[in-house]
């Protein structure tokens, strides 16, 4: 018996506030050992979320897309809801439970996720996929939060390392059902649970992140560990991109879009190569929006069809990898219009 098909029928992002250029940190910036990394080179613009708007807030902007195009009954009679929030607004639970009420929604499922973190849209997409094919309902969305710049890397302390200048906001949604309009061909998803202890969050003086104290937290990068997430991003993200391309029979080369998550100019330009993909079919927004971490894929989803970058009738490739390392995934479809 042949599985249903299940489509991602369309996406739609939003962006917080103005572009925020590159001075902005310049004017914090100290003396700091990993600012020649490449790995922090900073992006010519950014986005953060405003103070005191949330995770919520956000998807909802975002879902506006969505509906203007196909009325807020696709949204209320949605069946799966899946989230990932970068910075929950709660720290014991996921945004999913206020998302589904802020837009008027009654889904059965509600999932939040978040081991999938850069990777995070193809992991949702993954699931949507399996629990329509199911049975378990017509329709699903994705909603990804990225609002960790303008809170985590925009505090005082922080905003004088390297790391705080490359981190962009936005969220986006993926309206996904059971249809054949936008198919999705194939994912791969693979967890390298050997690495997953190498993300580290830390203060000076170290405490546990919920303990109270002076120093605020931030990701804690050596040159060390630099060195194996760029060994291990470069290897990943190609080798779930090919096990899609074999699955559906494709080689990189010859689709229409990829579309990555955007770490930094070094891993877009080594993916690029690697896969043997040409620049005007890699769509890159970095110098734009920065690191949009799990948001980054379907932002710039949404901007290579507003645009016309991808056309109906186009093979788009998604891939990224989470974390240090230890989780990434890849997925193929076949866009089919925005109607």
């Amino acid at each position: 018996m042949n599985q249903p098909v299940v489509s991602l029928t369309d996406v739609a992002c939003y962006l917080p506030g103005k572009p925020i250029g590159a001075d902005y940190y310049a004017q914090f910036a100290e003396s700091d050992d990993l600012a020649d990394n490449l790995m922090f080179r900073a992006p010519k613009f950014r986005h953060h979320v405003a103070p005191g708007e949330t995770a919520i807030d956000m998807v909802e902007q975002a879902a506006a897309g969505l509906v203007q195009r196909h009325g807020h009954d696709v949204i209320s009679n949605v069946d799966v809801l899946i989230t990932h929030t970068q910075l929950p607004d709660m720290p014991f639970y996921g945004s999913g439970g206020g998302i589904a009420h802020r837009l008027g929604m009654r889904p059965s499922w509600v999932l939040d996720l978040h081991n999938g973190g850069c990777a995070a849209f193809v992991l949702a997409l993954k699931v949507a996929r399996q629990l329509l094919a199911a049975g378990e309902g017509r329709t699903a969305l994705i909603a990804i939060a990225q609002n960790a710049a303008g809170q985590v890397f925009d505090q005082p302390g922080v905003r004088r390392k390297a790391q705080a200048s490359v981190p962009g906001d936005g969220a986006a949604v993926g309206l996904v059902t059971l249809s054949d309009e936008s198919p999705i061909l194939a994912v791969e998803c693979r967890t390298y649970g050997e690495y997953a202890n190498d993300m580290t969050y830390t203060t000076e003086p170290p405490r546990k992140w919920w303990q109270p104290g002076p120093g605020e937290g931030c990701i804690g990068f050596t040159e060390t560990k630099i060195t194996k997430v760029l060994a291990r991003g470069n290897r990943e993200v190609p080798e779930v991109t090919l096990a899609v391309c074999d699955r559906i029979g494709m080689s990189p080369r010859d689709v229409g879009l990829l579309v990555t998550n955007q770490p930094n100019r070094v891993f877009l330009r080594n993916w690029r190569e690697a896969l043997e993909v040409p620049d005007s079919a890699h769509r890159d927004t970095f110098d734009e929006c920065g690191n949009l971490f799990g948001a980054g894929i379907p932002i710039n989803l949404d901007r290579a069809i507003s645009d016309g970058q991808t056309k109906a009738g186009d093979i788009v490739l998604m891939a990224a990898f989470a974390h240090a390392g230890d989780f990434a995934g890849a997925a193929a479809l076949r866009w089919g219009g925005r109607g």
